[in-house]
C-alpha cells in the first residue's frame, strides 16, 4: 500500500511545500499554508489512461464532428456573453463578489431552461431547499421540470446527476462540494481542484453543460488554485455596486466564442433584467456642457459601447502632482499628459490630474487615448467639448493618431444614439460608408484633433504651434 504523506499546500495558489512557511515564496501572500495529507496515485500503464481506456492518436481527417445546437435562454445578453449559448458538455465556472446576484442569475437561468421542457439540476451547498424555495417564490418561478438538491458530498451529487440525467447542473458552490477520498477541508486547494476534476469529466463524457459558482477573494480573484480557471472551458465574472441596480457579466475565457463580451442587467424586485441598450444607462446622467467630459465608443468583445470619460485638472499642491484613475490603465494618465505637454504646449507638469470612467466600466483598449487626451484639455482649458462629438483613436508618443479597429461599428452605435460628429484617425475613413446624418473627420495629430475638439484657434494661449 502506499505510503501517505503530509504536506503544506498555499490555500491561494496551491503551492506545495514539505513544511510550513510563514510567507508562499510562489505567491507571497502570508499565513496561507495548511496542512494536507496527498495520498499518491498509482501510475497507469504505457498507452493507457488513468480510466483504464486505450488511447491513441487520430488523423486530424479522420475526426468525426457534429455540431450541436446551444441551449439559448430568454436573456439575450447571457446568450452573447457565452458567445451564442450554452453549449452541451460545457464546464463555466462564474464568479462574483457575495451578494452580487450570482445566485439569482443562475436559478434564473435554471428557471428559463426548465420552462423548455428540459430538466434542470440546481444543487445548493449553501442554502437549504426552503431557502432556495423561498427567492423562487420571490423571483416567481414555479417550474416543474426544475429539480433542487442540498448537498455538498460529491460521490452523491454524481450519483444523483446518473439517476436523473439533467440537460443543465449548476453547482452553488465548488468551495462547498467535498469528496471524500480527500482528507483536506472542503474549500481547499485540493478539494476545489479534485472536485472540479470529477465535473469536468462528468461534463464531457455525458453531454452535460455543468456551471460551477467560485467564491472570490478581496483582490477579486476567484478564490483557490489558479489552475481551476484553466480547467473550465467558459470563466465569467459578475461584476457591479452593491448600492447601484446596474450588474455586469463579463467573459474572462471562452473556448466557443469570442472573449471580453460583455453582458448588462439591472437587478429589480422580480430578479435581473437585461439591458439591451448600455451605451443609454452611461450616458443618461451626462452634464452637457460641463468641461473635462468626452464620449468614446469603446469594443466590448463585438458590440460596441458609449461611454463617458471625465477628466479634472487642477493646480497641485505638493512638489510631485497626483495622477488617478478609475476604469483606465493608470500608467496611461501620465504617458498622454506628457504627449499633450511635449506635442500641444499645456503646461501640465505642475497639476494633478484625475480621470474616471464614468457607470464603473472598465475600458483597456487603446482607442480610448484620444478622448482621454481631449478631456484632459477640456479641463486644464476649463472649455467644453461638444456634446454631440465622438473621439475614436490611439494617440501616439508622436502625438499622431492611430488607426483603431472595427470604426464602422462604433460611428454605427454613435449615429444610433443621436451623435452628430465622430473625429477619428484619418486613417480610418476609406473603405466603408458613412451612416446618413453623422459627420466623420479624420484627423493626423492631437494638435489637429484639439482644433475640431476644443473649437480653438491659433490665438489662444497655452497652445504652442
Amino acid at each position: 500500500m502506499a505510503k501517505r504523506k503530509t504536506v503544506y499546500m498555499c490555500q491561494e495558489c496551491g503551492y506545495e511545500s514539505l513544511r510550513w512557511m510563514g510567507k508562499c515564496t510562489n505567491c507571497n501572500n502570508w499565513n496561507t499554508f495548511v496542512e494536507e495529507v496527498k495520498q499518491p496515485k498509482r501510475a497507469a500503464g504505457v498507452g493507457v489512461s488513468p480510466s483504464g481506456q486505450a488511447s491513441k492518436p487520430t488523423k486530424m481527417n479522420q475526426i468525426e464532428y457534429e455540431k450541436e445546437e446551444r441551449i439559448t435562454t430568454s436573456m439575450k445578453e447571457f446568450n452573447r456573453v457565452l458567445g451564442g449559448g450554452i453549449v452541451p458538455g460545457s464546464l463555466v465556472l462564474i464568479g462574483g463578489d457575495p451578494g452580487i446576484g450570482k445566485s439569482t442569475l443562475l436559478l434564473q437561468t435554471s428557471a428559463q431552461i426548465a420552462s423548455k421542457k428540459l430538466r434542470v439540476l440546481y444543487i445548493s451547498g449553501e442554502e437549504s431547499l426552503q431557502q432556495t424555495k423561498l427567492r423562487a417564490n420571490r423571483l416567481g418561478m414555479d417550474e416543474e421540470e426544475l429539480y433542487v438538491l442540498a448537498e455538498t458530498n460529491l460521490h452523491n451529487i454524481l450519483l444523483h446527476i446518473e439517476q436523473l440525467k439533467p440537460a443543465f447542473v449548476v453547482v452553488d458552490s465548488i468551495q462547498t462540494i467535498f469528496k471524500e477520498e480527500v482528507t483536506s477541508a472542503p474549500g481547499s486547494v485540493s478539494q476545489v481542484r479534485e472536485c472540479t476534476m470529477e465535473l469536468m469529466k462528468l461534463a464531457k463524457t455525458k453531454g452535460i453543460p455543468i456551471f460551477i459558482v467560485g467564491h472570490v477573494t478581496k483582490e477579486g480573484a476567484i478564490a483557490g488554485p489558479r489552475m481551476l480557471e484553466h480547467m473550465v472551458d467558459v470563466v465569467l465574472y459578475f461584476e457591479g455596486e452593491r448600492h447601484h441596480t446596474y450588474r455586469i457579466l463579463r467573459g474572462v475565457k471562452n473556448r466557443f466564442g469570442s472573449t471580453n463580451e460583455m453582458g448588462i442587467f439591472e437587478m429589480k424586485e422580480l430578479g435581473l433584467q437585461e439591458v439591451l441598450n448600455p451605451s443609454e444607462i452611461f450616458l443618461e446622467e451626462r452634464s452637457r456642457g460641463a468641461s473635462g467630459s468626452t464620449v468614446v465608443a469603446s469594443m466590448e468583445g463585438t458590440r460596441p459601447v458609449l461611454v463617458e470619460i471625465q477628466a479634472l485638472i487642477s493646480p497641485s499642491s505638493f512638489g510631485n502632482p497626483r495622477r488617478m484613475a478609475t476604469g483606465v490603465d493608470s500608467n496611461r494618465v501620465p504617458l498622454l499628459m506628457a504627449v499633450l505637454e511635449k506635442r500641444v504646449g499645456l503646461m501640465l507638469q505642475n497639476q494633478d490630474a484625475y480621470i474616471k470612467v464614468a457607470g464603473g466600466v472598465k475600458l483597456d483598449e487603446p482607442a480610448i487615448d484620444l478622448s482621454i487626451a481631449i478631456s484632459i484639455a477640456s479641463s486644464f482649458r476649463d472649455q467644453p467639448t461638444n456634446p454631440e462629438d465622438i473621439f475614436i483613436g490611439e494617440v501616439g508618443l508622436t502625438g499622431e493618431i492611430r488607426r483603431v479597429s472595427r470604426i464602422e461599428q462604433r460611428v454605427q452605435e454613435a449615429a444610433k444614439l443621436g451623435f452628430k460628429r465622430v473625429i477619428c484617425s484619418e486613417n480610418n475613413l476609406d473603405g466603408w460608408n458613412y451612416p446618413n446624418g453623422i459627420e466623420v473627420i479624420g484627423v493626423k495629430t492631437v494638435h489637429e484633433a484639439l482644433r475640431y475638439g476644443l473649437h480653438t484657434n491659433e490665438q489662444n494661449e497655452g497652445y504652442t504651434m
